[in-house]
């Protein structure tokens, strides 16, 4: 069996990092004997994978797509410095999965990769994978607006390449736009691709950079604020969760069937959710509240409720779709296909201690500037 070669996006991100160090210890030989690469944007933080034993691919800007397809199509993973100049270079056999985990909205880089994979396996021969990451905002709700509502759980053994699509067509979502532009790029060009959508994300990242996912430590940081603990109108909404080493799991399970050829869902049943547990918003909320009173940051125990455009003024370019998706949205979701794979998720007890955890991280990090 020939060596597979990994290009993995977005390293220095909380995901993208968490992926590597899953993979770098992963106790599948497959996996252990796999070339892994990582694509980083700059130089400035290339030491930071020393440790790591990987290839470093610098690069400025996931728009430079033209550089994207070219590194999909013709990498071969002995002289990453000759990629700055677009040099070309011999194709040896082994295949390549890439994992893309730097941007879930920047669809034109998404699709330059896998046209890539598709010049590469015109050329080679060699069947190539592209496993993407997205999230569950894509199939969140308007509970404010509102709308659109939706009533119910979603389970990826459906169809929800059409409800996308049917979505989709209904409001544009960025997100959304570059999970079906995944689906039809790869359908169109015959490569795989399979999907893997988050919900919330809680926990410590393994990574060399970014150890903070986003929702939970934004309500934080937005709470010492206002030093009472907010939530978006009513805080209803549901989404689910899952910790960010059984997120990683996930994708080590993906790869492992990959590279042993075994049936990993792809095309448009290519989806799979990932969750472990359910909350609600105003959950997070009363949590971080009664956290922050104990921690003596904030000044009591009560949930703040902001308007959906006061919560949309918090960024400087607030969008209001994104906070609301993001943010207020019912999201619920089953992860019926990665259970099939034999994923099996162990770390769901730690939710309880999820927001303690990220506020003293929070805190920590503050007490340090």
């Amino acid at each position: 069996m020939s060596q597979t070669r990994v290009l993995l996006t977005g390293a220095t991100g909380y995901i993208g990092g968490s992926v590597l160090a899953t993979l770098k210890k992963s106790e599948h030989e497959n996996i252990q004997n796999a070339q892994i690469d990582v694509l980083i944007r700059g130089e400035g933080r290339r030491a930071l994978f020393d440790p790591f034993g990987v290839q470093v691919i610098p690069f400025q800007s996931l728009d430079e797509t033209d550089f994207i397809r070219k590194l999909s199509s013709d990498y071969d993973g002995r002289d990453a410095s000759s990629w700055n100049q677009l040099t070309s270079v011999k194709i040896i056999d082994p295949s390549i999965v890439i994992i893309n985990t730097a941007s879930a909205f920047h669809t034109e880089s998404a699709k330059a990769m896998i046209e890539g994979l598709s010049d590469r396996q015109s050329k080679t021969g060699q069947k190539t994978h592209f496993i993407h990451t997205s999230g569950t905002s894509s199939i969140g709700d308007y509970p404010i607006s509102p709308t659109y509502i939706e009533p119910n759980e979603l389970q990826d053994d459906s169809n929800i390449y059409e409800y996308q699509s049917s979505r989709e067509a209904h409001s544009t979502y960025k997100q959304r736009t570059t999970d079906l532009a995944v689906f039809n790029t790869g359908l169109e060009t015959n490569i795989k691709t399979t999907i893997i959508m988050a919900p919330t994300i809680f926990g410590k990242g393994t990574g060399p950079a970014n150890n903070l996912s986003i929702q939970i430590p934004a309500l934080i940081r937005r709470s010492l604020e206002y030093k009472q603990a907010v939530v978006i109108n009513d805080g209803a909404g549901e989404w689910d969760h899952i910790h960010i080493s059984d997120l990683t799991s996930l994708f080590e399970i993906v790869l492992f069937k990959v590279r042993t050829g075994e049936h990993v869902p792809d095309g448009k049943e290519g989806l799979l959710f990932a969750e472990t547990g359910r909350h609600t918003w105003l959950d997070i909320s009363k949590d971080i509240a009664s956290v922050g009173k104990e921690l003596k940051v904030l000044d009591s125990e009560g949930v703040h409720n902001v308007s959906l455009d006061e919560a949309t003024a918090w960024s400087v370019n607030g969008n209001v779709q994104v906070r609301e998706l993001g943010f207020a949205s019912n999201a619920r979701s089953k992860a019926i296909r990665g259970r099939a794979l034999g994923w099996t998720p162990l770390r769901e007890g730690e939710w309880k201690n999820a927001v303690e955890e990220d506020f003293r991280a929070i805190l920590k990090e503050e007490n340090e500037r």
